[in-house]
């Protein structure tokens, strides 16, 4: 290898380890910062649209009924705001399925590409960045809300492939971010790499020493590549060495061990996400994150609650066909009591240097990319809230009229104190952040 390959090679190397190469650095390991009360956010998606009967409250105010698909919230029922009438009004390239899901989070057109779904037109990625990130991004710009990993993907039965039906959260244009499904490999991400300290610590010194020994014959483009790699190691050494070990205000989760990541082990998968996503907010590793079942048309087949089909296949069944009906309910109230699971590990916890639970001062929102399985509808999309409301009003079911998912997308980040006057197109939001 030739030396000054070796010498972008080395300090690639260093880049490669988690934390290192991110807008925050290592400065999450620093003692002493100080802190602000937390505010979080969970996006949680289930695919394929929604019943109709079974869903939607025939009463709007405070004494909404909860049928049985929102059954499982009773317990939250003060901390639960369910909008009708939320619309991705996103329009362009790709099927239903494929705006739905890429253009959910992000309030974008699809870009150009060749991935051909059930339209007349082939789309790709999203052409622009999606909320979650963008919530990120502002809560990791700020010290005082900065965390290690900023959001967190996690994902239940997601498929390995990566097309426009897998993908919701972006970076940015053409920049998918890929929810992770297997749970002993988000441990890694979340835990692992704090062992590689000292690990860190020796490659240093061994860069360190190779550095110096080029130095006295190095030509003088490759002195002033010297001169920068060995500040950058400098500093980087400065952070590992000042900064004390990391004590967690509770325990790494430990994991049940040898569970499968396929589709009989879905509820055993779904508690592990949910524990280990819980269980980082309590380590203040995240402030956002995405809990993410299947896929856009997903055919996750819930044998354990009696239904033996493909969920896709079934969401295509005519609305008259009581049997189907019947399973989609089921299905849908599954994904609400993972909810459930979810707002009441929320709600047992304190939250900590705080009044209050940790659900208080979280914000969970169950959505979905498409409104209606069978007529692949974008309008009236499923849109559950729960949590401490950040200035919304909980407690009740409203309706409100064809309003756009960017306009929603930007209260939320103005209630997490993003104080954003625009998200996705221009033209989807240019009457504000809707007053819910």
């Amino acid at each position: 290898m030739k030396r000054r390959e070796f010498l972008r090679s080395s300090c690639g190397a260093i880049l490669a380890f988690p934390g290192l190469s991110t807008a925050t650095g290592l400065r999450w390991l620093m003692p002493d910062r100080k802190r602000q009360t937390a505010k979080r956010l969970v996006v949680m998606f289930s695919p394929n649209g929604m019943v109709r009967n079974g869903f939607w409250p025939q009463t709007e105010g405070p004494d909404f009924e909860m049928d049985q698909v929102l059954r499982p919230l009773e317990p939250f029922r003060e901390k639960t705001l369910v909008v009708h009438g939320v619309c991705n009004q996103v329009r362009g390239d790709g099927d239903n399925h494929m705006r739905g899901m890429g253009c959910l989070l992000t309030g974008n057109e699809l870009l150009p590409g060749n991935i051909q779904g059930g339209s007349h037109t082939p789309a790709g990625w999203a052409s622009g960045i999606s909320i979650d990130q963008e919530i990120s991004r502002y809560l990791q710009s700020t010290d005082h809300n900065q965390t290690r990993f900023g959001s967190l993907e996690f994902g239940i039965l997601v498929p390995d492939k990566a097309d426009p039906w897998t993908r919701m959260s972006f970076l940015g244009p053409n920049q998918p971010v890929a929810p992770i499904s297997d749970p002993y490999r988000m441990f890694e991400k979340m835990y692992g790499t704090l062992k590689d300290k000292e690990n860190l610590l020796s490659l240093l010194g061994d860069l360190k020493q190779d550095f110096g020994q080029f130095q006295s014959s190095a030509i003088p483009e490759d002195q002033a590549m010297l001169q920068r790699h060995q500040k950058f190691l400098q500093s980087m050494e400065k952070e590992l060495t000042s900064s004390s070990n990391v004590n967690y205000p509770v325990a790494p989760l430990e994991l049940p061990a040898n569970v499968a990541n396929v589709n009989d082990n879905m509820p055993d998968l779904s508690k592990m996400q949910i524990d280990l996503l819980v269980n980082g907010f309590q380590n203040d590793l995240n402030r956002v994150a995405t809990l993410q079942y299947t896929n856009s048309v997903g055919q996750a087949r819930m044998k354990f609650i009696g239904v033996d089909e493909g969920h896709h296949a079934l969401s295509h069944h005519p609305d008259k066909n009581e049997k189907t009906q019947e399973k989609l309910r089921r299905i849908n109230t599954w994904y609400c009591e993972q909810l459930a699971y979810l707002c009441k590990k929320l709600q047992a916890i304190p939250e900590p240097g705080s009044n209050g639970t940790m659900l208080d001062h979280t914000l969970v929102v169950w959505t979905n990319e498409l409104g209606h399985g069978n007529s692949h509808s974008l309008n009236d999309l499923p849109f559950v809230m729960v949590g401490g409301g950040f200035g919304f009003e909980m407690g009740r079911f409203t309706k409100v009229k064809r309003v756009s998912t960017t306009r929603v997308w930007l209260a939320i980040a103005q209630a997490m104190g993003h104080e954003l006057g625009q998200f996705g197109l221009a033209e989807l939001c240019k009457d504000g952040a809707i007053k819910l």
